[in-house]
């Protein structure tokens, strides 16, 4: 089974913000509290001005001629702070793979085309944040190589 990675088309976009209301889901079922209900136009809107803007891109993974997996990324550029010195890296910003077809290799897939698009744009460093309820992605993400730097918490009052 061959899984092809490429930039979406503006037209497969709608595909795209079907496998973003999966991963949605997930997130509002992991953390209510902080996730809303639902899949508002704003948030239906975003891949499109994720696919208009001049520093970020919108992947998709095919396999059988069908969009199984997507990513939005970033390519920022971090100036000199009092506190961190300049930075220069590829965001994952959104990532997901149609809940059918997991453990087929479509997230790897993309993975492995992120890596060496990064690295043809001059970038050493591919960084993602992710939520810690999410078990299965981060056995994903550390199993492809990506390691926990930062870490950040919350209490209840």
């Amino acid at each position: 089974m061959s899984i092809i990675v490429r930039k979406a088309k503006r037209n497969e976009l709608e595909r795209v913000n079907e496998l973003r209301n999966m991963v949605n889901k997930i997130h509002v079922n992991g953390r209510p509290d902080v996730f809303r209900q639902g899949f508002c136009d704003e948030l239906r809107q975003h891949v499109y001005d994720k696919y208009d803007a001049g520093n970020s891109d919108v992947l998709v993974a095919i396999m059988d001629s069908m969009i199984c997996g997507f990513a939005t990324v970033e390519y920022i550029e971090k100036p000199q702070s009092p506190y961190n010195n300049s930075r220069k890296f590829y965001h994952i910003e959104e990532f997901g793979v149609d809940e059918n077809v997991r453990r087929k290799g479509v997230a790897t897939a993309l993975i492995t085309f992120m890596k060496e698009d990064a690295l043809r744009r001059g970038y050493k460093k591919i960084e993602l944040d992710m939520w810690e309820f999410n078990d299965g992605a981060l056995a994903f993400y550390e199993k492809v190589g990506f390691r926990t730097y930062r870490r950040y918490m919350d209490m209840d009052l």
